[in-house]
């Protein structure tokens, strides 16, 4: 039997930098808003853009990364589940809800500087984080004959 699924991935850049509290319980929670973009042709076959804006919450440890090196304009991966909250607007007594990404896993992408073209640095690349062993030999395909010389051939 089927089980339940409530996950979000997202890859998007980062509208303004992350805003920053302290729960009462000591907790940290950041909190941000990512952009993703998308492009369809029209009935007319003009391309039309389109930008969905997602709110992100993010708690304890995770918020701290998040906090010290995340800014404005950053390309991120999120990874995260879907949240709706309720309150009562206290002037109208009107319900509000809001749904939100509630973030579990977060990559750093695009290179030190947030832009879209890669950059020189160790942060742009798909290990980020691991240090790269000198003693794995590398691939050179300069070493790889095209065609086997008919000697070689076992038979």
């Amino acid at each position: 039997m089927a089980r339940d699924l409530n996950k979000v991935m997202l890859i998007g850049r980062l509208g303004a930098d992350p805003e920053t509290r302290v729960t009462p319980s000591g907790s940290t929670v950041v909190n941000f808003n990512i952009a993703t973009g998308d492009s369809y042709k029209d009935k007319n076959g003009q391309t039309v853009e389109k930008t969905e804006w997602h709110r992100i919450v993010v708690w304890d440890k995770l918020a701290e990364i998040c906090k010290q090196y995340l800014t404005k304009g950053k390309q991120v991966y999120i990874e995260g589940k879907l949240q709706t909250r309720s309150w009562d607007d206290k002037e109208t007594g009107k319900k509000n809800y809001m749904t939100e990404i509630v973030c579990t896993d977060m990559q750093m992408l695009g290179g030190m500087g947030g832009s879209s073209q890669r950059e020189s640095s160790s942060m742009s690349s798909p290990d980020e984080g691991f240090s790269k062993s000198s003693s794995k030999p590398k691939f050179n395909p300069d070493d790889v004959p095209l065609a086997p010389d008919k000697d070689d051939l076992p038979f």
